[in-house]
């Protein structure tokens, strides 16, 4: 409980407004008290017997809700925007942000992370410009578009995730006869909040030597060898190096846990579910410094144990189908259905995938969380029913 507002006082101009407010262990309602109250107001204090229940509650209580978005509908929206607005300068992205219904219409999907489906068209090119907000794609369907980081063209393709660490010029262009949709996630809530955000414009044009369109990336010819660390390499900057993780890597990693565990030797994170951290090859560290990427799949039937996590994730369905719970929300997804879990909401999926519905036979998620941040900062928690917090 607060007794404290923000809203202006017209009379004498403070944004606090305290209210005295009769209750066990709180101080008696006297015209002393209202007056030592006009005091704090006039000085813009707030006393902590008035805040704590906001404040300091007993667990988060995240600003965000649970909330889906079903993938047909935004790429149908975003093919409309493609129809109808330039991917120029005047709007510099076709980027279509997710805003989380409790977040006041800010384009959020939780109060730390950004996620967006982009759209663009055959030929198109989308400009240059960096920003050090760090961000990634990851590509549910379709290829054809080449991003270009620091001028290595990266190629795009279903099941990649292409990470790209903050102030680093990049650029896309649609190579095909065909338009192209992906999912942007970024950290720009968060450098929102902490009023740390840059941005710079780059080249109108990216260059024809940049227009090539190589199977793998210089970067991917330096650094995507497994367990394999160049020598040449000196230290690297905060973010991988590798700017392109490709699904043939991830599904087969996905597939011999789950092989691995149907010959009783373990490997999976609990019965049936499979999962896998994309790492920066460089230091093992997250790919981002703010931004945790994972995939996993969960066998038909499995149910994984509920759990709640400080931080908050985004989630897109890559394949197959299943029923995801979030507190007290559930919903029935399929591929590219994306839904947030907010900071300490349960989280519980059951997979009903199956062979006419993925090519892996199981419910396959890609997840992005804030789970660095929280680490970094020692705040980091988790809770699996059935077990003791940690």
């Amino acid at each position: 409980m607060t007794d404290s507002t923000t809203t202006t006082d017209a009379a004498t101009g403070s944004p606090v407004r305290l209210q005295a407010v009769s209750g066990e262990d709180r101080p008696e309602v006297t015209p002393a008290l209202e007056e030592l109250y006009r005091g704090f107001e006039s000085e813009l204090l707030v006393p902590l017997w008035t805040e704590i229940g906001d404040l300091m509650p007993a667990h988060p209580r995240s600003r965000a809700v649970p909330h889906l978005w079903r993938w047909e509908r935004l790429r149908e929206l975003a093919a409309r925007a493609g129809d109808l607005v330039p991917v120029g300068r005047g709007g510099e992205r076709r980027a279509i942000a997710l805003a989380n219904p409790s977040l006041g219409g800010r384009p959020f999907a939780t109060p730390t992370l950004w996620a967006a489906i982009q759209y663009l068209m055959p030929g198109e090119d989308a400009p240059e410009h960096r920003h050090t907000q760090h961000a990634f794609r990851f590509v549910v369907e379709g290829e054809g578009v080449w991003t270009v980081v620091g001028r290595d063209p990266v190629a795009m393709r279903r099941g990649d995730f292409l990470p790209q660490a903050g102030w680093n010029w990049h650029a896309h262009h649609n190579a095909t006869s065909e338009p192209m949709a992906w999912i942007d996630g970024l950290d720009i809530p968060f450098q929102y909040a902490t009023e740390t955000q840059f941005f710079e414009f780059g080249r109108d044009e990216i260059s024809d030597a940049e227009r090539i369109t190589p199977d793998r990336s210089r970067s991917e010819r330096l650094w995507g060898h497994p367990g394999l660390r160049p020598l040449s390499a000196g230290a690297t900057g905060p973010g991988s190096p590798l700017l392109a993780y490709r699904w043939e890597h991830t599904d087969r990693a996905l597939a011999d846990q789950l092989a691995l565990e149907a010959e009783g030797f373990g490997g999976t994170v609990e019965p049936g579910h499979a999962a896998v951290r994309f790492s920066d090859p460089a230091t093992g560290a997250d790919v981002l410094p703010t931004v945790r990427a994972e995939m996993h799949r969960i066998a038909r039937g499995a149910e994984t144990a509920p759990v709640r996590e400080t931080g908050s994730s985004v989630y897109q369905v890559f394949d197959g189908s299943g029923t995801v719970t979030v507190g007290k929300t559930s919903w029935t997804v399929t591929r590219g259905d994306l839904f947030v879990v907010p900071s300490w909401q349960p989280l519980s999926i059951r997979s009903e995938a199956g062979s006419t519905d993925s090519d892996s036979g199981a419910l396959d998620l890609f997840r992005f969380s804030d789970s660095p941040v929280f680490e970094a900062l020692r705040l980091n928690r988790t809770h699996v029913e059935g077990t003791t917090t940690r």
